[in-house]
C-alpha cells in the first residue's frame, strides 16, 4: 500500500548514478512518479518544462552547484520544495542551503527511512497549503460571477457563460492564488497534467477570452494579466 499520493512528481538530482537510482528505486515503491537527472544545466531545463511536487537536491554538482540551482529556481518565483542531500555537515553549510532557499537540509550518509519521512512531509505540507487557499463553488468579483461546480457565470455585462472544463480549471487555479503571479509549469500540471505541454501562446488564449469575459477594457485589464517571462496573475 503506497504511503504517499501516487500523482506526487519528485525531481532526483545526483550526480552519482548509483546513489541517484537507489534513492529512485525506493521513492518508486513508495508511489511516487520520478525524474532523475546528474546535472545544474538539466534541473532548471526540467523544471522549466514539468511541474514537480519536491526536489531532491545534491550541492555536489559539476558545473553548477545545488546552492546556485536552488536560487535559480526560486528567481523564477517556483515554490516547490527543495529538500538538500550534501556531504557538508557543518552548521554554516545547513544555514546556507536555508537560506538560499531549500525546505530541508539532510547529510550524506543518511538513513533511507528518514529521507522517505521527510519527503512525505514535506510532499503532504505542499499540499495542504495549496489546498487552504481553496476556491468556493462560486466566485463573485465586480458583476462577475463563476459557477465552478456548474461550469457557468455571468460576464461583465450579467450576461450568461457556458465555460469549458479547462476554462474552468485555469480560473480556478487563478482564483486560488489571487495577487500571485502562478507560474507556467503550474499551470501545466494543474491543468493540462504532468505530461502535455501546451505552449505559452495556448495559455495566452485562455486569458485573452477571460478577459473578452470579464474585463471592461481589455486592452488595459484589470484582472487578467500576463507576466512576460514568469506567468499569469489574478486580481479583484
Amino acid at each position: 500500500m503506497f504511503k504517499s499520493d501516487p500523482k506526487a512528481s519528485l525531481l532526483v538530482v545526483e550526480d552519482e548514478e548509483s546513489l541517484r537510482e537507489a534513492i529512485k528505486l525506493n521513492l518508486e515503491l513508495e508511489g511516487y512518479e520520478v525524474t532523475t537527472v546528474d546535472n545544474g544545466a538539466a534541473v532548471l531545463k526540467a523544471v522549466k518544462n514539468e511541474y514537480f511536487d519536491l526536489i531532491i537536491l545534491d550541492i555536489m554538482l559539476p558545473e553548477m552547484d545545488g546552492i546556485t540551482v536552488c536560487e535559480n529556481i526560486r528567481m523564477q518565483n517556483n515554490e516547490v520544495p527543495i529538500l538538500f542531500l550534501s556531504a557538508r555537515n557543518s552548521g554554516a553549510d545547513r544555514i546556507e542551503g536555508l537560506k538560499k532557499g531549500g525546505d530541508d537540509y539532510m547529510t550524506k550518509p543518511f538513513n533511507l527511512e528518514e529521507l522517505l519521512l521527510r519527503v512525505e512531509k514535506l510532499v503532504v505540507k505542499n499540499k495542504k497549503l495549496k489546498e487552504r487557499n481553496a476556491a468556493p463553488d462560486v466566485y463573485t468579483f465586480g458583476k462577475c460571477r463563476i459557477d465552478f461546480t456548474a461550469q457557468s457565470g455571468k460576464d461583465k455585462d450579467g450576461k450568461s457563460l457556458e465555460l469549458s472544463k479547462k476554462e474552468i480549471a485555469l480560473l480556478k487555479l487563478l482564483v486560488e492564488h489571487k495577487n500571485e503571479v502562478v507560474s507556467r509549469e503550474h499551470i501545466l500540471q494543474v491543468v493540462w497534467g504532468y505530461n502535455v505541454y501546451p505552449t505559452t501562446r495556448t495559455i495566452d488564449n485562455f486569458i485573452l477570452n477571460f478577459r473578452k469575459y470579464f474585463e471592461k477594457d481589455t486592452r488595459n485589464p484589470r484582472h487578467f494579466h500576463s507576466v512576460r517571462g514568469v506567468g499569469y496573475k489574478f486580481t479583484e
